[in-house]
């Protein structure tokens, strides 16, 4: 179940409400509003409201009235050079506020982020839903040997499929757990904020996530990173499908100059100057340590 029934009557309360507005709207933003999109196997995004469009980022950084008399070819190349030169105040005029359905392990590395203003769904005064994420066959792998906090190789047969028997098992026996604690069969059941400590990380909560551009673009840059992991990187997928229809000028920059760039040491612009001059260049005289070589080796490697 995505979407509760509560939700889905909201939403159609909503859209029967539909209001003519002197503010900006963004076509490709329009078609999102309230919409589900699935991430995962109960989880989901959907776009509650948002603020401004690419024209609001020139806007503001023009610091004038209006559209005013600039192109969109224009505007474009505005916006590409606000990115390329780090000038993130005129993207911090759009917002979004985004309703998000995750399991409570992603949350807790989501909210790392502390650029947001999050209001999450509270286990101390509802009953949690009995949802958890399990991942799919293909997800479930063994701890990297190069990397302590990455994945290794994918399990395969009966280790893969006891290990899911496990979350499975696990998940259903906490739920059980949780739900006869807080019955009142014959007391009054145990308080709702200490019957949840019980429930597993993989359980499902829900939030309202609202964020200015330029802080959602670093979100993006670091979840939406192909060595993010997995269970976060989708919700990132999903987020920039959304921002690409919504302001579509600024997310070809922040693909161009963020997504798609990398940054270069002192160092490392020393010794690519160097090469290009025709001079041997090697881990010993590049002024870099080992770790730092390898790194500066794997931006040329195709």
């Amino acid at each position: 179940m995505l979407l509760s029934p509560e939700q889905e009557a909201q939403i159609e309360a909503l859209r029967a409400n539909s209001q003519s507005t002197l503010r900006v709207v963004a076509p490709g933003m329009e078609g999102h509003l309230y919409t589900p999109h699935q991430v995962l196997d109960h989880g989901f995004v959907r776009v509650i409201d948002y603020m401004g469009d690419d024209a609001a980022i020139c806007q503001a950084a023009r610091v004038s009235y209006g559209k005013g008399t600039k192109s969109v070819q224009n505007d474009e190349g505005l916006i590409r050079y606000l990115m390329r030169h780090w000038h993130s105040t005129p993207f911090e005029m759009c917002e979004i506020k985004l309703h998000v359905k995750l399991p409570v392990f992603v949350a807790r590395q989501w909210i790392r982020h502390r650029t947001a203003n999050v209001n999450e769904y509270s286990a101390r005064y509802s009953i949690l839903d009995r949802e958890f994420y399990i991942p799919a066959p293909e997800h479930i792998s063994a701890q990297s040997e190069v990397n302590n906090q990455g994945r290794g190789d994918t399990l395969q047969g009966e280790e893969a499929a006891r290990v899911l028997e496990i979350l499975k098992a696990d998940s259903a026996r906490c739920y059980d757990n949780y739900e006869a604690m807080i019955s009142q069969d014959g007391q009054g059941g145990l308080a709702r904020e200490l019957a949840r400590m019980n429930l597993p990380a993989n359980i499902y909560t829900q939030w309202y996530w609202k964020v200015d551009l330029h802080n959602l673009f670093h979100f993006l840059r670091l979840r939406a990173d192909s060595h993010a992991q997995y269970e976060i990187r989708v919700y990132a997928d999903a987020i920039c499908n959304v921002v690409a229809d919504w302001v579509p000028a600024a997310y070809r920059a922040f693909e161009d100059y963020r997504m798609g760039a990398v940054s270069l040491s002192a160092q490392m612009v020393d010794c690519l100057r160097r090469q290009l001059k025709g001079e041997a260049v090697t881990q010993e005289n590049s002024g870099m340590s080992t770790r730092e070589w390898r790194e500066f080796e794997a931006i040329f490697e195709g």
